[in-house]
């Protein structure tokens, strides 16, 4: 049994599994075919499954494919991060706007980023494992990023939990602004 809550984007979901717990630890189905086309309304297939390792502070994103766009199911099996989605469609009435949510080991929480939106996290624990299923192949050739801070889309990143600014890779620091971005048909 999941749970599925949609966030302020309604395409991109907070999905909660159902975890059964005792004394000696937990059990939870991480994922089911059946379970999260039956709770989500989305039908997808998973072709790549990708872990990441970072430290506190580090920021990745804001990151997108225009071509082999990805669908991504993400997830945090230690550690605490905040995660976001900016709406990248043309075609959107919510193009420009974002969601976040944290997403921990503690709360086990995953969320649903659909193809056609920007995604990004902020590592808010010591350090944190990041887990994401995609439905299309990375592409470096079509990614594209925006940058973390334009003040167009105006991201609330918990910054003030940081002792200092965000750590982010020269590729995500050259990231486009807003006005200069490409965006999804």
């Amino acid at each position: 049994m999941l749970k599925v809550t949609p966030t302020r984007l309604p395409e991109v979901l907070v999905v909660e599994p159902k975890v059964f717990g005792d004394e000696r630890g937990f059990f939870l189905e991480s994922y089911n075919e059946a379970a999260f086309e039956a709770a989500t309304g989305v039908r997808t297939k998973f072709v790549q499954d990708n872990h990441s390792r970072s430290a506190r502070g580090v920021l990745r994103g804001l990151h997108y494919q225009l071509r082999q766009p990805q669908g991504k199911l993400v997830r945090v099996i230690s550690g605490r991060v905040f995660d976001v989605a900016v709406d990248m469609r043309l075609s959107s009435p919510r193009l420009g706007q974002w969601a976040g949510v944290e997403l921990s080991a503690d709360n086990k929480r995953q969320l649903w980023v659909p193809a056609g939106f920007a995604h990004g996290f902020l590592v808010l624990s010591d350090s944190a494992d990041f887990l994401y299923k995609t439905t299309d192949y990375y592409a470096p050739q079509f990614e594209r990023a925006l940058a973390w801070d334009d003040e167009h889309v105006g991201i609330e990143w918990p910054i003030a939990e940081l002792a200092e600014s965000p750590t982010v890779s020269a590729k995500d620091a050259a990231a486009a602004r807003w006005r200069g971005a490409e965006l999804f048909d």
